[in-house]
C-alpha cells in the first residue's frame, strides 16, 4: 500500500496493453471522450495511478459519469463505452 492509504500495483496497463503513468494519460484538456480515453482513465483509478476525486478532478467530471464508465466496462467491456451505444446498453440488464 502507498504511503496515502491507495493500493498501488507495480505497474498499471491501458485496454491496448501499454503500460500507464500520469505522464501518458489523456490530456486534462480532453474534450473528445474516445473509448480508448475512457478505459484508461478507468484502469488509472482501479490502478491506483489516480484516485477517484483526482480523476473527477483532472478530468471535470463527476462522480457519477465516472461511475458509470467503470460499470459500462465491466459488464460490456469496450464496447460499452461508446456514446452512440450508451442507451442501448443500460437498457440491458
Amino acid at each position: 500500500m502507498a504511503r496515502d492509504g491507495r493500493a498501488r500495483f507495480q505497474q498499471v496497463f491501458g485496454p491496448e496493453g501499454n503500460p500507464l503513468t500520469l505522464d501518458n494519460l489523456p490530456s486534462p484538456q480532453t474534450v473528445r471522450w474516445v473509448i480508448r480515453r475512457k478505459a484508461e482513465v478507468v484502469a488509472a483509478v482501479r490502478g491506483g495511478v489516480l484516485s477517484l476525486e483526482e480523476a473527477c478532478e483532472r478530468y471535470t467530471l463527476s462522480a457519477d459519469e465516472f461511475l458509470a464508465w467503470d460499470r459500462a466496462l465491466s459488464r460490456f467491456g469496450l464496447p460499452g463505452l461508446r456514446a452512440m451505444r450508451a442507451q442501448q446498453y443500460r437498457g440491458r440488464k
